[in-house]
């Protein structure tokens, strides 16, 4: 019993199971990008984390209450894949939809990526804004 050839039997299965996630039929499987969501009293930003994923590859969408973020990571050189010595990336399609509170104004949705981060900023229609009532004392 060999353990040096086991371990190398070992990645070569774990790198074919990781080849078989990323493609089946040659096509891409996809991913879903990290999101961070915050609300301010001015409106719901959401943040995703879109690395290596090109802003015109981007479709961001409202529509019936529900906004869609839809996009691809291109796998460069996808013909040199057999050079690669390990790869974590997720490549492919993803889609990710949210609910949002009808206090959200449609038409002042506002989306920009810097820097590998896409935000999306949702402002709040001014009655949902909270208000301050000053309290007379008497």
């Amino acid at each position: 019993m060999d353990p040096f050839r086991d371990l190398a039997r070992l990645q070569d299965e774990v790198g074919r199971l990781f080849d078989d996630r990323l493609y089946r039929s040659g096509e891409s499987v996809g991913w879903t990008p990290s999101c961070d969501i915050y609300e301010d009293e001015d409106g719901v930003t959401l943040r995703f984390e879109l690395a290596g994923v090109e802003p015109k590859d981007v479709d961001v969408r409202f529509e019936n209450g529900v906004l869609t973020l839809r996009g691809e990571r291109k796998l460069e050189r996808e013909d040199k894949r057999e050079n690669y010595h390990r790869v974590e990336l997720e490549y492919g399609t993803f889609t990710r939809s949210f609910t949002l509170p009808s206090t959200v104004d449609p038409e002042k949705i506002k989306a920009e990526s810097k820097n590998g981060i896409l935000n999306v900023y949702l402002p709040k229609k001014a009655e949902a804004k909270p208000r301050a009532i000053q309290v007379k004392v008497t």
